[in-house]
């Protein structure tokens, strides 16, 4: 991303941190970026195109961390449980990505359509950011097919390592929605995951 881009995103970030969407303005957002408010309008287009740009970010940031905590570990069963961790830990600090998560947006947050709006963006990003945003269903199959990409070991496992890893992003979604104790989910995930001995989860 330019870093135009980024510092107005990083902008619009922190004015939502600080007051509800609807009252961030986009003079506010380029002046804290140090650009002028036409920059932020050839960027984003408008208010509603910079929330896209912006809950687009935190998604693509989201998948990113659950990428490197599948990568971070290889024991299939640690995999499991810093993804269902990474998951709640980011939820519990994000309300974007808490959002996207649960379905539930506050009225902080920006009101956006699920589906694709018409984009005549001339930058890429923006027309992504205009394209179709993830429900909470769409999370679970990323998680979940992004962790039996990492645990698969062959075409006979791939049932139950699929059924493991869809348990396991159920799981993190369900304590991101009633928090259990702090270091509790990777128990909860260890658990679950108990009676899978055969698929090495």
């Amino acid at each position: 991303m330019p870093a135009a881009r980024e510092s107005l995103l990083d902008a619009a970030y922190t004015a939502l941190a600080r007051r509800p969407w609807s009252a961030v303005r986009m003079v506010d957002v380029a002046a804290v970026a140090g650009v002028s408010r036409q920059t932020l309008y050839n960027e984003f287009g408008s208010k509603e195109g910079l929330a896209r740009a912006l809950v687009r970010r935190e998604a693509d940031a989201y998948l990113a961390g659950v990428d490197r905590a599948l990568a971070a570990h290889t024991d299939p069963r640690d995999r499991l449980a810093a993804t269902a961790e990474w998951t709640t830990s980011t939820a519990r600090s994000n309300a974007l990505v808490r959002a996207m998560l649960t379905g539930c947006w506050s009225e902080r947050l920006p009101a956006l359509a699920l589906s694709a709006v018409p984009s005549s963006s001339a930058v890429p990003a923006q027309r992504r950011a205009d394209g179709p945003l993830p429900s909470p269903g769409d999370f679970v199959v990323l998680v979940r097919d992004r962790a039996v990409a990492a645990l698969a070991l062959s075409r006979a496992d791939t049932p139950e390592v699929t059924r493991a890893c869809d348990l396991v992003a159920r799981i993190a979604l369900s304590c991101v929605v009633a928090p259990p104790a702090r270091g509790a989910v990777t128990e909860l995930v260890r658990t679950a995951l108990a009676p899978s001995p055969r698929i090495g989860v």
